[in-house]
């Protein structure tokens, strides 16, 4: 295992970097995963010799598969795991979900920041008022509730398309 590099950029799947690193490496983490805002998202750009063109960059809907379920099994047992409490619980309030999937594929993420985050560091989590009670109940599960500072809420005045103003 190794430290991730200062002032880097690592491009594929998070799951899979994090796992690499040694515990209580990191400072500060800056999440802004997807929201579940049942949406997908497209990239745009310009095609060579003209014209726009675009992909799918991701899909932001969750649906309950087997991915989740497995997901699930892998906390029903497993008390050791920081948010099995959490997934525990909100299994039994939402039921077998897209929300579920969504919740306990962010879990495993906060599970592995909280390995890596130094005992000094921050986590930022950016998110929409979609999941935002639920990812509060899982950051304090994993991180404990007393470590919980502050919310901060952004307040837009006006659209973000449209020019400056």
């Amino acid at each position: 295992m190794s430290a991730p590099a200062s002032n880097s950029f690592y491009y594929g799947y998070c799951l899979e970097w994090m796992r690499r690193w040694d515990a209580e490496t990191v400072d500060l983490i800056y999440l802004d995963p997807p929201f579940n805002s049942n949406a997908d998202y497209n990239t745009l750009y310009a095609a060579e010799g003209g014209g726009d063109a675009q992909f799918r960059a991701f899909t932001d809907t969750w649906t309950w598969d087997e991915a989740a379920a497995d997901r699930v099994s892998s906390y029903l047992g497993a008390v050791g795991r920081p948010a099995h409490p959490a997934i525990i619980g909100l299994y039994k309030t939402l039921g077998e979900c897209g929300m579920l999937a969504y919740l306990t594929y962010i879990a495993e993420r906060l599970e592995e920041c909280s390995r890596l985050l130094k005992p000094t560091g921050s986590i930022y989590y950016h998110c929409d008022p979609t999941a935002s009670h639920y990812i509060k109940v899982l950051m304090d599960a994993v991180f404990g509730h007393r470590s919980f500072r502050n919310e901060i809420v952004w307040k837009r005045t006006a659209s973000s398309t449209g020019g400056c103003k």
